[in-house]
């Protein structure tokens, strides 16, 4: 008489399939619900609330005045930052340079237009005929070749520029420098290796690698300068922020025109974080 084989229970666990256990997150699934309920509470505020006025939003949202201000501070944005980019970079290479005059004008500079607010530094160059009436030309300590009215040279327009240009090449030289120093010293020593000119070795192979890490923070100071040329209403240049508050003193539409303002900026702000992506992930290639 034979008796009946009896499986080990470790052996019958085995030969069973395994079974996927989806992994529950009640939490998850309730801060998703909240938040689509604070959404909605938002959206229905917006749109039921008749103090928002849409239908005076969509009348001056295109208003010729509201996109000549618009344009405007465009090319505040476009001037500031080229114009600060370009003398960031000079700052950030004297800043690197082994000539300690050089560094120490650069970090002097960097220093002092990085603690004066933007808004001190506009209203300087507005009125900087009130401490120089006429500018020169010449020979310091010396004579003057030639001589011209400061009111003349510098006008809300220029000292807007002026402004912006100079407060932004300071937080440049910080962004460029930056991304200067996290190229690897090896790059360096390999393109003089190979005896390429300074230049060449900057522009070819340095600054390429470099721009991985400034075109995040450059796009950053490029978004914020956008929103910053609203300081410049102080000097009375009708950009956006100052052109809305003109056209809402005259209207009493406060809110209204405020949000004209504010949807311009979102899309300003917008396109300018989608060409930042893309720019990233061109100077992205190839990284590991």
């Amino acid at each position: 008489m034979t008796l009946p084989e009896v499986q080990s229970p470790v052996h019958q666990d085995a030969e069973r399939p395994l079974e996927v256990v989806t992994a529950r997150h009640p939490l998850r699934w309730l801060a998703a619900a909240c938040v689509l309920v604070v959404l909605a509470m938002v959206a229905s505020a917006l749109v039921t609330n008749p103090a928002w006025e849409w239908d005076v939003v969509g009348q001056y949202l295109f208003a010729p005045s509201v996109v000549r201000s618009v344009l405007l501070t465009l090319e505040l944005t476009v001037l500031g930052i080229g114009l600060g980019f370009a003398l960031g970079t000079v700052l950030a290479l004297m800043r690197l340079s082994a000539n300690r005059l050089l560094s120490s004008v650069a970090w002097g500079y960097v220093w002092l237009f990085r603690s004066v607010p933007l808004i001190l530094q506009l209203l300087f160059w507005y009125n900087l005929a009130l401490l120089y009436p006429r500018l020169s030309v010449g020979v310091p300590f010396g004579p003057a070749f030639f001589d011209f009215g400061t009111m003349d040279l510098i006008g809300p327009l220029t000292a807007a520029v002026l402004g912006l240009a100079l407060h932004q090449a300071a937080y440049a030289a910080e962004i460029v420098r930056g991304g200067l120093l996290s190229v690897d010293h090896g790059q360096r020593e390999a393109a003089a290796a190979l005896g390429l000119p300074p230049a060449r070795r900057l522009f070819r192979i340095i600054l390429p690698q470099a721009m991985r890490t400034i075109v995040p923070n450059a796009g950053n100071e490029i978004i914020g300068l956008v929103k910053g040329t609203s300081v410049v209403y102080i000097m009375a240049l009708p950009e956006l922020f100052y052109q809305v508050q003109v056209i809402y003193n005259r209207n009493g539409r406060v809110m209204a025109l405020l949000l004209v303002a504010a949807i311009w900026y979102l899309i300003l702000t917008t396109i300018l974080s989608i060409v930042q992506h893309y720019v990233e992930r061109f100077y992205g290639r190839g990284r590991a």
